[in-house]
Parts: C-alpha cells; structure tokens; sequence
C-alpha cells in the first residue's frame, strides 16, 4: 500500500452516549477532539473496513462523542462499539521539521551508530516522561525516544532509524 494511502490508527469507539447513535471516541489526537476535524474515518471492524462521514462531534468531558451518517440509534451505536477508527495517512497535515508522526516510524529498521540491527520498530509507547520505540528482531527491545540523546537521525526516505544503544540491552 503505498504510503499516503496507508491508514493511520486514530481511535477507537469505546461506548454510546444516549439513545440517537452517538459514540463515545478514545481519541489518540492531541487535542483529542481534534479525531472529529479529519475526514473521512475508515471504520474497522472485525478486519472489515468501511468509511463514515462524521456529521457532527465535540468534546465531552474528558473523552470525545461523535455522530456518524447513518447511525441513528443506540443499537445502531452498539454494533460500532470496539471499532478502530483510521483515516488515510495522505488526510494528516504534512509534520514540520524533526517532527514524526509515530504510523511514519513504525517499519523503520533500527541502526547503531556502529551500524549494528536492532530489529524493525514495531509500535510506540506514550510513558509520560517520553515516548519508547517498541523494536523487534527476534526479542523485543524498548528503546527510549529521546532526540540527540538516543535517536541520533531519522531517514524516513531510506527507512531508517539510526540510535545511540548498546545492541546487548
């Protein structure tokens, strides 16, 4: 698939609000009512994909709801509970300068600076303190986030992630 194409995870529709298809959205986006402004959602259910339109949503609370076309009751809400929500990569803004969006890590092949494979990153983790690069190659290494300090270049083009990191931690 090629890259733009590609769908970035956003959320998930983890409840109902009331009783005319509202959802209740866990947001990934920061702002988290910021899920609402893209478009249009793939919704993921079950390994089958199909596309909404959100025709209005806001922030409620600590969470997110939003009203999906065609979704016009509770039960209709129900069905969606559980369900990821995406959008294609080419729907993000284009990222400034040293900033990534964490779907452009993931299948990065991590380098030593000795040159040294440390395995492919297979997902991120938000910790708080900063976010840990989740990579694989045969045992799974948790390597901090830390610009200059760890993560000494990112090469989205050639697909490489280069770290300052001992290969036997």
């Amino acid at each position: 698939m090629p890259a733009d194409d590609r769908r970035v995870l956003l959320g998930s529709i983890s409840g109902v609000y009331g009783v005319r298809g509202w959802v209740k959205i866990r947001s990934a986006t920061e702002p988290r009512e910021r899920i609402i402004e893209y478009a249009p959602w793939q919704i993921g259910i079950g390994g089958s994909w199909r596309e909404w339109r959100v025709e209005e949503g806001r922030r409620h609370g600590d969470g997110v709801i939003a009203k999906l076309a065609g979704v016009d009751d509770r039960d209709d809400a129900v069905a969606l509970v559980g369900a990821e929500i995406a959008v294609p990569r080419s729907c993000l803004p284009p990222s400034g300068e040293d900033e990534y969006y964490w779907a452009d890590l993931i299948g990065l092949r991590v380098m030593t600076l000795e040159g040294v494979a440390l395995g492919t990153v297979e997902r991120l983790l938000e910790t708080g303190a900063n976010d840990v690069l989740v990579v694989q190659n045969g045992r799974e290494r948790l390597i901090p986030f830390l610009r200059e300090r760890v993560v000494r270049s990112v090469d989205l083009e050639a697909g490489v992630l280069q770290v300052d990191w001992d290969p036997d931690f």
